[in-house]
């Protein structure tokens, strides 16, 4: 479990960083009214801010006491001019603002101030730096930024880095200086980059553990076994692997970016094409390393590659390298889409330089891998121990390969792979690894076992506590250790839970209203809610209630976990009953609309046709996130109650997530 949890806190911190990182400063245009001033001349310096959607800038024309930053210039080495009165804001906005308890006033989207200057010298030197603080509701932060600007007039130089004078030692003759107009320099400090790419690379750590990704690893030890005739050689190969990973993901990346974005990363994970595809290929290797057959290559091309080495070779590398990136997105397109949505207004360096960081933690242990078969090969007796890992690998990549083809059933609604089928498989997978690690079970290039090693007999007692702890899952037990890999609780068709909770409890209301898809859609553990957000909304104002917005998917991870670990609590799940109205908004759902429904999405300019697409857009365009599962309560104005969270396994913080929006929402009545 101690591995587990290092993935949620790479979970949690990703998620959490990134909120922070992917916004960029707003855009400043600075200049004077009045580009050619003369001496006694009164002139105003306007600043003109395009701010990031879900952000604004507070004002400076409100109670300084309240607790926010107020803008204001810091005048440094300012020459020939004088500031004259204060710096005027022109027509913020204003509100109450419950966290700091006052009015304030503020700027979203488009933002102007100005301040009056009396020019003394004509060759005055303006510069200083504009300090303000931007913030967001929606993910309940606040960033201080100091925008440095520099305007020189007549003669004067202006200074920094921007200037000239320092290093290419340009004369302060008037011939010199363009007359027509006024030289400004703009500088902006450094975003922490940094921070977003260490988050970026701890994503890339953890991305490692997932269930599509941790199977690689056998594979490429299979791949690399014996490829190299020398150990120089064989870190080659190494190198040049890991080399091919980054370079592809960081391409792949940036052209996804650059022409898809973030929606293309979901069809990948959640399309039956891909899925499907994955399965093939997972229980493809999955005989091949129970004994089945031997992946080799046809004699007369072996020869071909003996002759050209090194082309050969390096093909094949890389082959193995595009099957490992393809194979991973699977399972990391949420990550990989939450840094490829920062180049939704044309940011393109972030989502790269993030690919590259996830993409190099990435390669770096499969890059040792790679080398790792090097040393293998030179183990003394290594035997016939050999066999049995790779036998063992193979139960586990038959085992993992379901869970592709599960989430293709979840998503297009086949119903072949319920809940209960699905743990039948894994029971008798696991079962059959459990008798042959006891050595009851003899497969195609093993060795005649002898004794049974006390570490065999170790992983055999591990594997059937396994089993037995599925086996009640049959009949709808939770199994919360194992929710993120298995169907939802929703899929099952004998649920002895369901019915003794259904039967045992009166909390659940009847709905006032049918809701639409729930021939298809359903909420886990008895809940009862909407799957379109108008209708829900609707209904949160006839009963009185918050409304709650749960951002899932069928492929969702992290949403399984949530709702098993704790949905699952009865202190949560009374809340989630009473207090609020509850909508599910499926994000990989591929149902069609009526084309009267369809609409082009102002994000990407694209046709949004089903339920998941349009979903997706809403999420995007109105909470700036893609991620899931993401949980948003809105009042009745469809404002927030309080700031959205995600992936939270605290049961107690949630609840206070819960408590915090059903104690403000009567103030909004």
């Amino acid at each position: 479990m101690q591995l587990k949890n290092i993935v949620f806190l790479f979970a949690f911190l990703f998620s959490y960083g990134l909120q922070a990182q992917v916004i960029s400063p707003p855009d400043w245009d600075i200049s004077l009214e009045n580009p050619n001033p003369k001496a006694g001349d009164e002139v105003s310096l306007i600043f003109k801010a395009d701010i990031p959607i879900n952000w604004y800038i507070y004002s400076n024309d409100f109670d300084p006491d309240l607790g926010p930053i107020l803008t204001a210039i810091d005048w440094e080495d300012t020459t020939g001019i004088s500031p004259l009165g204060k710096l005027q804001a022109i027509d913020p906005k204003a509100k109450y603002d419950e966290t700091w308890e006052g009015d304030i006033t503020y700027f979203e989207k488009e933002g102007e101030f100005r301040q009056t200057l009396l020019i003394e010298d004509e060759n005055a030197l303006i510069q200083g730096t504009l300090e303000y603080q931007m913030c967001s509701d929606i993910t309940n932060q606040c960033i201080n930024y100091q925008e440095e600007f520099s305007i020189a007039l007549g003669n004067a130089q202006a200074s920094g880095p921007d200037s000239d004078e320092a290093d290419t030692g340009v004369s302060n003759n008037q011939s010199d200086v363009d007359s027509s107009s006024a030289t400004i320099s703009l500088e902006r400090p450094e975003e922490s980059l940094i921070g977003f790419l260490v988050i970026a690379f701890l994503a890339g750590l953890a991305a490692l553990l997932t269930p599509c990704v941790f199977p690689m690893i056998p594979m490429t030890v299979t791949f690399f076994t014996g490829r190299a005739k020398s150990k120089v050689q064989g870190f080659r190969n190494a190198f040049i692997y890991g080399f091919s990973i980054i370079a592809i993901y960081t391409i792949a990346g940036t052209i996804v970016a650059a022409v898809q974005g973030p929606e293309f990363a979901n069809w990948l994970s959640t399309h039956w094409v891909p899925n499907v595809f994955f399965f093939a290929v997972f229980i493809f290797f999955a005989l091949a390393f129970l004994g089945l057959f031997e992946i080799t290559l046809p004699s007369g091309f072996v020869n071909k590659m003996d002759a050209k080495a090194d082309k050969g070779g390096m093909v094949g590398i890389f082959f193995m390298a595009f099957t490992l990136v393809l194979v991973s997105f699977s399972c990391t397109g949420p990550i990989v889409g939450s840094i490829l949505i920062s180049s939704a207004g044309g940011a393109l360096l972030k989502p790269i330089l993030g690919m590259f960081a996830f993409s190099l933690a990435f390669a770096l242990p499969f890059t040792l891998f790679a080398i790792f078969p090097e040393w293998l090969n030179s183990l003394p007796k290594s035997g016939g121990w050999l066999n049995s890992v790779k036998v063992v690998l193979g139960f586990l990549e038959l085992a993992l390969a379901f869970k592709f083809l599960s989430i293709a059933d979840q998503v297009y609604h086949w119903g072949m792979l319920d809940r209960e089928i699905y743990l039948a498989i894994w029971i008798v997978i696991f079962a059959l690894l459990g008798i042959y690690l006891l050595g009851k079970l003899r497969l195609p290039h093993d060795s005649p076992m002898e004794y049974l090693g006390v570490p065999r007999l170790l992983l055999a007692m591990v594997t059937f506590v396994f089993v037995v702890y599925m086996i009640p899952g049959l009949w709808g037990a939770p199994l919360k250790a194992l929710s993120g890999y298995l169907p939802p609780l929703s899929s099952h068709d004998f649920d002895l839970v369901k019915i003794s909770r259904e039967n045992a409890s009166s909390q659940d209301q009847a709905m006032d209203e049918v809701p639409k898809y729930a021939d298809f859609l359903h909420f886990p553990h008895g809940i009862q809610g909407y799957f379109d957000y108008d209708q829900a909304l609707a209904a949160a104002k006839r009963q009185g209630k918050p409304l709650f917005i749960d951002f899932t998917g069928h492929g969702c991870v992290n949403c399984r976990e949530m709702e098993a670990r704790v949905w699952s609590d009865p202190r949560v799940l009374r809340r989630l009953k009473e207090d609020f109205v509850m909508v599910a908004l499926y994000i990989d759902e591929r149902f069609t609309l009526p084309e009267s429904e369809w609409y082009i999405s102002t994000y990407d300019n694209k046709e949004k046709t089903t339920i998941g697409k349009q979903n997706a857009d809403f999420q995007i365009t109105r909470f700036n996130n893609n991620a899931q599962p993401y949980y948003v309560i809105l009042d009745h104005d469809e404002e927030l109650l309080v700031s959205p969270i995600a992936y939270e396994t605290d049961i107690q913080k949630f609840i206070d997530f819960l408590d915090a929006a059903k104690s403000e929402f009567p103030k909004r009545q």
